[in-house]
């Protein structure tokens, strides 16, 4: 029997998190953390687990809503073992260290979670097993109820550097879990690949289901727009603050930024960035011959940056103006994109540049969708702050598009789709065209903690 059961992120964006118990062994695909709700709610419900065996986690990248959570579900489940790409495991160094901090100050004694320390980090990576794409493996759980060992392969996945897509095989059946897929070229990855042959069982992401394809554009005419209109807050002496995750996006804008300037399309100015991000575009460089990416020959570290983590006058990005790159990309309280937000909104003649995915509860949002005039609350309800500043939004996406999820399913032609990992209007828009095409027997909608019998 596959049994298949949701524990977060499966009619959301956020502490993505999936049990599949085949023939007895359990598997955890992925255990993230949401990064808009705090205390037990930012994490999966592990307590689904408590009747259920549990053997294996696999991890397919190293963002927070699809990791965050793993030094809590090993403290509770020490005997699992873990298995990720080798990218990964370098990543998750930095991020799940970078992520102590800020983790413990989101829990308290009363939601009855123990945090867990650097120590605890060092010695859960140790024990991780990383291999590469395309390396098939055996799993068997202590309860395998069949002779036949369960093969894992991981395939590039065209989202972050590390990324992966699952593919399981077991009994003759083939599932396939899509982890955040880009099918895409951007300007480092390039895009995603795909097994060969027929999927009996499809475990596909969401996220841009809703989403017009032509109000993403491509990423050529996505840079050409950027290098336009920055090139006007530039002129005009004004500074341009793009919030971005640390992991992915960071790499790939000051790519971009470093092509336009390169090639005489945008002026050339000061970059700014921070944080965890350098440490993480080390990463980068380091692997760019090991996985599928673009210019194999460029370096991140050979992109001029000044740490603007070291500046505490903020007027100093008007005597110096130039694109900071600032994380949190959804420009989370307390993170250095929100705190730069509020001087940057007060500021005529700068920019805010919106790049990538913004949860619909962020203050990212909110700004997003911000005109001239427009209040926005931070801090003090009674200090609202005014928009004065251009905001601007561009398209550089790291995830398929609609149409290129629906490509997924014709090529895999799986018997039966579980639609996860996206808001309700997406996952709405890919069912109803699924159902429409006929391009599946057998169609599910994820609900948290609502099993579905697979075979």
């Amino acid at each position: 029997m596959i049994r298949f059961i949701p524990l977060g992120g499966a009619e959301e964006i956020g502490a993505s998190c999936y049990y599949l118990n085949l023939f007895g062994t359990g598997i955890l695909l992925d255990s993230g953390i949401h990064p808009q709700k705090v205390g037990k709610d930012a994490i999966p419900d592990f307590d689904i687990l408590k009747d259920e065996p549990l053997d294996f986690v696999l991890i397919s990248h190293a963002h927070q809503d699809h990791i965050g959570s793993l030094p809590y579900l090993i403290k509770r489940y020490p005997h699992v073992k873990v298995y990720t790409t080798p990218q990964t495991v370098q990543i998750a160094d930095i991020t799940l260290h970078n992520a102590v901090r800020i983790l413990k100050s989101r829990l308290t004694e009363e939601d009855g979670i123990e945090s867990y320390n650097h120590q605890e980090i060092d010695l859960l990576l140790r024990f991780v097993n990383d291999f590469s794409y395309n390396e098939t493996f055996n799993l068997r759980g202590l309860k395998h109820k069949i002779h036949e060992d369960i093969k894992i392969t991981f395939f590039e996945a065209g989202h972050i550097l590390g990324a992966a897509s699952i593919l399981i095989e077991i009994d003759n059946k083939r599932i396939f879990y899509t982890g955040d897929i880009n099918l895409g070229t951007q300007s480092i990855m390039n895009g995603a690949d795909l097994p060969d042959g027929k999927i009996d069982i499809l475990l596909t992401e969401t996220t841009y289901g809703s989403t017009d394809s032509k109000k993403l554009g491509t990423w050529h005419s996505e840079k050409l727009r950027f290098a336009k209109e920055a090139n006007k807050i530039l002129a005009k002496g004004g500074s341009i603050l793009i919030p971005v995750f640390a992991l992915g996006k960071t790499q790939e804008i000051l790519s971009v930024i470093d092509d336009l300037i390169e090639s005489g399309k945008m002026t050339d100015s000061f970059i700014y960035s921070g944080g965890v991000s350098k440490l993480i575009s080390n990463v980068y460089d380091d692997n760019r011959y090991l996985v599928k990416r673009n210019k194999k020959n460029f370096e991140l570290k050979n992109v001029p940056q000044i740490n603007f983590m070291n500046i505490t006058d903020l007027n100093f990005f008007r005597r110096k103006p130039g694109i900071v790159l600032a994380s949190s990309g959804m420009m989370l309280k307390d993170t250095s994109s929100y705190k730069l937000a509020k001087y940057w909104l007060n500021q005529v003649n700068f920019a805010i540049y919106v790049v990538g995915y913004m949860d619909v509860d962020t203050p990212g949002y909110i700004i997003e969708n911000a005109k001239k005039d427009d209040k926005i609350i931070f801090d003090d309800p009674l200090k609202p702050t005014k928009v004065k500043c251009d905001i601007n939004r561009f398209y550089f996406t790291a995830h398929s598009k609609r149409e290129e999820l629906l490509g997924i399913i014709k090529k895999l032609k799986p018997q039966k789709v579980v639609l996860l990992h996206g808001e309700k209007e997406s996952i709405d828009w890919m069912g109803s065209l699924v159902l429409s095409k006929k391009l599946s027997e057998k169609l599910y909608a994820a609900e948290t903690n609502k099993e579905i019998i697979l075979e």
